[in-house]
């Protein structure tokens, strides 16, 4: 059986593969990029129809290409998915898509290791896996098959057509089950929306977006979060050019907003009575910004416009002051459950040494503690920005750095083994 053989294995083609492939053509290290489905496939197949980037194009980048739209405009999910797909071609990264791969494990007695794909064997002396973060949707076991509901990840949902007549109940309050039920509520549906803890910063305050504030108040940087809160998503949106998420508009439109979603018996959902609380921290998140804000422009000088309306909150609505602890899923009228509750990791394919007891990496900014084994595209990696684009390409390049540093270790062994060797000097294995 012929096998090949390659310096570095990149497992996955999406911005953390694409990214991971630029820097090792620059290292000059012999690589090959193996894709199970298409170039940045999760943008194209495992997002709704009407999803825009979350971060303006200005921003959400590489630095060596920029968008084909307005720098300001938030980039559909097809214009990001050909984005990717460009930017591999100006890269001259070896892609070769719709091959799966299998297993990895370390080949016994000598350095490198085995890699099982759909197309044959291969042998790298490194591998690097830049799956991302969204490899396995988690839906909470919390309300039975057997209810009758029909239940989906919000990675499956395409648009409000798609769903059967009835009522929906949105759980999870990031980025993603804010935009799904705000969208099926303008589509005429009747829509609950399970709240969770999350930040909500403003889209934009004094002319410019929340990015920009991120980075020159240095939060982008961060190397981790802050306790308690390594979990709590981000309710922010690109939709119609961008928009500040509060969940009193939400509420005004016609949402009925609930805590976290606790249990289901006999059709009985029960909700936390947290909903307030987690409003208000939410609250507290974006009032810290504005402040943080303000002190900047005061501290450096700048000429932006002042905002003091945006510091005035409206009082919280009755279904937030009183909220809602059951509801029975008949009575409700709810036929489909969209559960926005994120993903789970799933590296039972990579047979090394390389994880905790909960199956996930142990690394050190994407080194991880298997040499030769490499991780990208993780959220909090190296920081905040780890898990968008313009943060992996830098992740990147840390990891190309590591691989050519080991390679010209291994480089000066092997000269040297060569030299003793040339000398008469026996070298044991």
């Amino acid at each position: 059986m012929l096998i090949e053989t390659v310096d570095t294995l990149v497992v996955g083609a999406g911005q953390a593969g694409i990214a991971m492939s630029e820097h090792l053509v620059k290292a000059g290290v012999s690589h090959v990029v193996l894709e199970r489905a298409r170039i940045a496939e999760g943008w194209r197949t495992r997002r709704w129809d009407s999803l825009v980037a979350n971060g303006p194009a200005w921003h959400d980048r590489f630095p060596g290409m920029t968008f084909k739209a307005d720098p300001d405009a938030f980039v559909p999910k097809d214009g990001v998915a050909q984005y990717l797909e460009d930017y591999a071609t100006m890269v001259d990264a070896p892609i070769r898509t719709g091959v799966d791969v299998t297993s990895v494990e370390r080949i016994a007695g000598r350095a490198g290791f085995r890699v099982e794909t759909s197309e044959g064997l291969i042998e790298a002396q490194n591998v690097v896996v830049a799956t991302g973060a969204f490899q396995t949707a988690v839906i909470p076991p919390v309300i039975p098959a057997e209810s009758g509901v029909n239940q989906i990840h919000s990675s499956q949902y395409r648009n409000p057509a798609e769903l059967p007549e009835g009522s929906i109940l949105v759980v999870g309050a990031g980025s993603s089950g804010v935009q799904i039920a705000d969208e099926l509520n303008r589509a005429g549906r009747d829509v609950y929306l399970s709240v969770g803890p999350h930040d909500r910063p403003p889209r934009t305050y004094r002319g410019r977006d929340f990015v920009w504030w991120l980075g020159v108040l240095g939060l982008w940087n961060m190397e981790k979060p802050t306790p308690g809160t390594e979990h709590v998503t981000i309710a922010v949106s690109g939709a119609r050019g961008g928009e500040t998420i509060d969940f009193r508009n939400l509420a005004e439109q016609g949402i009925l907003l609930l805590g976290r979603t606790e249990s289901c018996v006999d059709g009985e959902l029960t909700f936390a009575s947290d909903l307030k609380l987690n409003i208000q921290r939410g609250d507290e998140n974006y009032l810290n910004l504005l402040r943080a804000a303000d002190t900047f422009v005061e501290k450096n000088g700048l000429d932006l416009p002042e905002e003091p309306e945006a510091h005035v909150l409206e009082a919280l609505p009755d279904c937030v002051q009183n909220p809602v602890l059951s509801l029975n899923l008949t009575d409700a009228g709810i036929t489909t459950i969209i559960w926005a509750t994120g993903y789970g990791v799933d590296y039972t394919w990579m047979k090394v040494d390389c994880f905790d007891e909960n199956g996930r990496p142990i690394h050190q900014r994407g080194v991880g503690r298997e040499p030769g084994i490499f991780f990208l595209g993780l959220p909090w990696q190296s920081r905040r920005g780890s898990s968008f684009i313009w943060g992996v390409w830098h992740d990147a390049k840390h990891i190309a750095d590591s691989i050519a540093t080991k390679a010209k270790y291994m480089e000066y062994d092997a000269q040297t083994r060569a030299a003793s060797t040339d000398s008469g000097v026996k070298i044991r294995a």
